[in-house]
């Protein structure tokens, strides 16, 4: 399988999201929420003071976002107005980070727990959750660096991408969002899970930036598909999309890890057609 390049011209995206026909995204260096259809160039939803991180939907249609170096959930309503939904400050340390929102409007949220772009020393960090009535709560401690996050279909296990401890941990859900049973799901030795995301036939796709590659991944760690990205660029985060839910989305970026916290990265989406649709969120 090989990748297509459908958007470029993008600083460093992030948190792909299939919703209603259109790929919503985030570009960090132009503080923006985007979203696009390909009919033409992607649209502009909102900007975020502090950096945009991760996204998802409440039940009513309205999106969420990260503002990673505020520590705050920004709800975007009509016309990309934003307001305030959730305080991340008292918990979130070095930067908040991605996001899954469940269907009953319950946003689970990562933060990097240390300073990484400043080269501190790693420090395991929690999974928090967030009400819908804003209240914060953590739901998982010990994490190494929180990253992306699934969602099966009926809604009982999460699955997170712990990036540097080279692993997908994987959390039985209650009723009420907490998060139990807590296990390793796959490991996957050099490689560094980002964003991700699962299909129908129980296999998650998982983004390795560092390694240039886009894992398709069973449960016990079985690699069923591999998909390298052209030039070595990073392989940022996916989703799967489309009329079918069969076209994976996968956000690229020509950065380094030097690079990146100056600003040196060109990002692209590209698609490749996978052998399973998607299931359950995001």
């Amino acid at each position: 399988m090989s990748l297509n390049t459908r958007v470029s011209g993008l600083g460093f995206a992030e948190a792909p999201r299939w919703r209603d026909g259109h790929l919503w995204f985030v570009d960090y260096f132009s503080n923006s929420v985007l979203r696009t259809n390909f009919s033409g160039s992607p649209e502009k939803v909102a900007v975020v003071e502090g950096t945009p991180g991760g996204l998802g939907f409440l039940p009513d249609g309205d999106a969420l976002v990260v503002s990673q170096r505020t520590f705050a959930i920004l709800r975007i309503g009509g016309g990309g107005v934003l307001s305030a939904y959730a305080d991340l400050s008292g918990y979130a340390r070095g930067a908040a980070n991605d996001m899954l929102v469940d269907a009953n409007g319950r946003a689970y949220v990562g933060h990097h727990g240390f300073d990484f772009f400043g080269g501190a020393e790693l420090r395991p960090s929690s999974l928090l959750l967030v009400e819908p009535n804003g209240n914060v709560r953590v739901v998982a401690e010990d994490v190494i660096f929180p990253n992306g996050m699934a969602l099966s279909g009926d809604g009982r296990t999460l699955i997170l991408a712990e990036s540097f401890a080279e692993r997908l941990t994987a959390f039985d859900v209650a009723s009420d969002g907490s998060l139990s049973n807590r296990r390793e799901w796959a490991a996957v030795p050099g490689h560094t899970p980002d964003g991700i995301c699962l299909d129908a036939e129980g296999a998650v796709w998982a983004a390795s930036p560092l390694s240039g590659a886009f894992l398709r991944v069973r449960e016990g760690g079985e690699i069923l598909d591999r998909i390298d990205t052209t030039d070595k660029r990073w392989a940022v985060a996916c989703v799967l999309g489309g009329p079918r839910r069969q076209t994976l989305y996968c956000v690229t970026a020509a950065t380094t890890l030097e690079g990146m916290p100056r600003g040196e990265s060109q990002a692209f989406i590209e698609t490749v057609e996978a052998p399973a649709p998607g299931a359950g969120l995001p």
